[in-house]
């Protein structure tokens, strides 16, 4: 059975996004709504400059006691997030999430189009336990290289 890829495993391709001077709460209120782990921030007309996710939200508002209607997007996100193309296996974006510490890859096409994010929720056990391999058998690499 072929992997999938990131664009054949997200459920929905509808990507949320909003503007750099959005704040904090009306992208809370609507990730709420979307039922929805990050928003894009986009500036016109459709470049991507970064990403907010409910640990942002966490670790980067509410720990810091931020008002979230006074701290804008560009003040708290990951600006110019990594991306991968819609080809990408999901075992590999998997390892880079896990060896860069991030859940929520957005998929971009050739004509650097958002085609939609994809969750390490995506990702199926399957899945994960290909990409948990494939990170032991790096870490073992470097080790052995020093």
């Amino acid at each position: 059975m072929a992997e999938r890829t990131v664009f054949q495993s997200v459920p929905k391709k509808h990507v949320l996004s909003l503007g750099p001077q959005a704040n904090v709460w009306e992208a809370a209120c609507a990730m709420t709504r979307a039922n929805c782990g990050s928003v894009l921030v986009m500036e016109p007309p459709d470049r991507l400059v970064g990403i907010v996710t409910e640990r942002d939200l966490m670790t980067r508002v509410l720990a810091r006691a931020l008002e979230p209607k006074q701290t804008t997007l560009a003040q708290i996100m990951t600006a110019q997030p990594q991306c991968v193309p819609p080809e990408t296996k999901v075992s590999d974006a998997v390892v880079i999430m896990l060896e860069r510490g991030f859940r929520h890859l957005p998929i971009v096409g050739a004509d650097r189009k958002i085609l939609g994010v994809f969750s390490i929720r995506d990702a199926l056990p399957r899945e994960l336990g290909t990409a948990l391999s494939q990170t032991e058998f790096n870490e073992q690499v470097n080790d052995a290289l020093g």
